[in-house]
């Protein structure tokens, strides 16, 4: 049975995230009943990373089994006809060995935070970033960011729902960067805990607005208590930018 790559794309804001769940619309559904009208198969669509609701993907990566051996081509174009009217794109199609599997073969994934530094509300960037007022300091975010480099034991930015057998992460890049008032994070690691990504951006948050030092952050990783983070930054700044394979 033929197995197929696919590299999508939404946006997150309608659905309760990439998972099919019993309140709401998920984008595997979407794709799932895709599958199903154009080719009369049903099939799971499984994704690399379990995105929440509201967070958004350029570069999620699934895959799916089906009887028939579709040109890639084609079979990209009959499910993205079949999205409509979601916000679900399929952008590529591969055709991979019947050991690839979207999740477990990926060697890491990153994302990116997209944050607007201003007063004013937001127009263009509505539901695409998060608007934040008071005047953030770049360089302490930056020192902040390099604390939560490498392994660690990050229960502190855990979500308390979070399934993981263990709470042990290591973190390879986290830059924060400014330009104008976008302020953005990109965040990159073999995988996350649930909420881990939003949970750290949050409370380097707090040390750019000035209600935590660099040294408060340190202390709650430290703590390995959920309990000590700071804010949990909202899921549309979200974005899974890029799952990579070997």
């Amino acid at each position: 049975m033929p197995r197929f790559k696919l590299t999508v794309e939404y946006d997150g804001q309608p659905f309760v995230g990439w998972q099919r769940q019993e309140n709401g619309l998920s984008v595997q559904q979407v794709l799932e009943e895709a599958a199903f009208a154009m080719t009369g198969e049903r099939r799971v669509v499984a994704g690399a990373g379990r995105t929440d609701a509201g967070v958004h993907a350029a570069g999620q990566v699934a895959h799916v089994d089906l009887a028939r051996d579709w040109a890639p081509f084609r079979l990209g174009e009959g499910l993205n006809a079949h999205c409509v009217p979601h916000p679900v794109a399929v952008l590529a199609v591969e055709k991979v060995a019947d050991d690839f599997d979207a999740r477990h073969s990926a060697c890491g994934r990153r994302y990116r935070y997209r944050v607007v530094n201003r007063r004013a509300p937001l127009a263009l960037d509505r539901g695409r970033a998060w608007r934040v007022k008071p005047i953030l300091d770049l360089a302490a975010m930056r020192e902040g960011a390099r604390l939560l480099l490498g392994r660690h034991d990050f229960t502190t930015f855990r979500d308390a729902q979070c399934q993981a057998k263990s709470p042990i992460r290591t973190l390879d890049a986290l830059e924060v960067t400014r330009d104008g008032d976008a302020v953005t994070f990109e965040v990159a690691a073999l995988s996350f805990l649930h909420r881990q990504v939003r949970s750290m951006v949050g409370s380097l948050i707090d040390v750019g607005a000035g209600r935590w030092t660099p040294g408060d952050l340190k202390a709650a990783l430290d703590a390995a208590d959920r309990s000590r983070c700071g804010q949990v930054a909202p899921a549309h700044g979200l974005c899974l930018t890029r799952v990579d394979y070997l």
